[in-house]
């Protein structure tokens, strides 16, 4: 397993996380598609491969993914980099305090590693949230600030108003969404501030596992852009060449993509996961590398898409 370090923070992470979304969400199949065993175990299963980033949110199944990650952390929460994120509505600094006593107590734990803006609230100024995040890692109820889905503007802006220094901006990226190379991406590798891609997989179009006969069943895919067809006519040229680069490899597509994320200086991965297995195969993403050609034959067939989202 690959480490670096969170940014600026003495925080030690493995390059391949594990993203907690679909636990408790009924969206992505929760408690029809898998269970909360299937993602206890899932945990389980990534804490022995050596993932010690665990990244999840009080928004996820309002609540239930923290508390299901506190279940699973129980008797080893020292082993792991633990990462949530805590909502717009909540951003004024006593609702700051109160979100994150409540995701201390879901999380059964008496401090968060990582803590994160999941989005930023115009109706809120920095200043003030900022101020609430600086005294919540002065109480030690946090270790280190991150933002998520920040612009380059909002990104200076909260920077000028936290007293400390922002570690991290958790933002999409895969080989098939790739804006925040233009300056996102730029800017976090100039200010050491570590990008954590979520949606590595493209929400498991990378994976292969889709194509015009098969398509998602799930709630969350459905509503995504990506799937829609003029979309998946210039996405599958993309899929062809992750998958016939990993045929070389004896890798599958999805360890493919996820090995591009992390090979990008600054960034590591979140992919999300519902099985042990799942797990398994994200980890062996680390256990080879491409070649400067295979880099750039993923460079040529996927850096100018364009996808529809509207």
């Amino acid at each position: 397993m690959e480490y670096t370090v969170l940014g600026t923070s003495d925080l030690r992470i493995t390059k391949i996380g594990l993203g907690t979304w679909q636990f408790g969400t009924e969206g992505w199949g929760f408690g029809q598609d898998f269970t909360e065993q299937e993602a206890l175990a899932t945990v389980d299963r990534a804490l022995a491969l050596g993932i010690n980033l665990i990244d999840t949110a009080e928004v996820y199944g309002d609540g239930r993914s923290e508390e299901i990650v506190g279940k699973a952390l129980a008797g080893r929460r020292d082993r792991v980099v633990l990462a949530t994120k805590v909502l717009p509505r909540h951003l004024r600094a006593r609702d700051l305090v109160r979100a994150c006593d409540e995701s201390l107590r879901r999380l059964n734990t008496d401090h968060i590693d990582l803590y994160q803006i999941h989005w930023p609230d115009s109706y809120v100024p920095l200043s003030e949230s900022m101020a609430g995040l600086a005294r919540l890692v002065e109480q030690g109820k946090v270790g280190y600030v991150g933002v998520s889905n920040f612009p380059v503007p909002l990104l200076r802006a909260a920077e000028d108003a936290f007293s400390g220094r922002i570690v991290s901006n958790q933002v999409r990226y895969n080989l098939l969404q790739r804006e925040i190379e233009n300056e996102i991406l730029p800017y976090c590798r100039e200010h050491g501030i570590t990008v954590i891609a979520y949606s590595p997989l493209a929400q498991g179009l990378l994976t292969g596992k889709y194509d015009r006969n098969h398509l998602p069943a799930d709630k969350i895919r459905q509503q995504n852009p990506l799937f829609r067809e003029e979309n998946l006519e210039q996405v599958f040229p993309v899929i062809d060449v992750v998958r016939e680069i990993g045929k070389e490899h004896g890798a599958t597509p999805a360890q493919v993509a996820l090995h591009w994320v992390t090979q990008q200086d600054g960034v590591i991965a979140i992919p999300g996961a519902k099985r042990p297995a799942q797990v398994e195969e994200n980890a062996g993403a680390l256990e080879w590398s491409l070649s400067p050609d295979e880099l750039a034959r993923l460079d040529a067939v996927s850096a100018d898409l364009d996808l529809s989202y509207f």
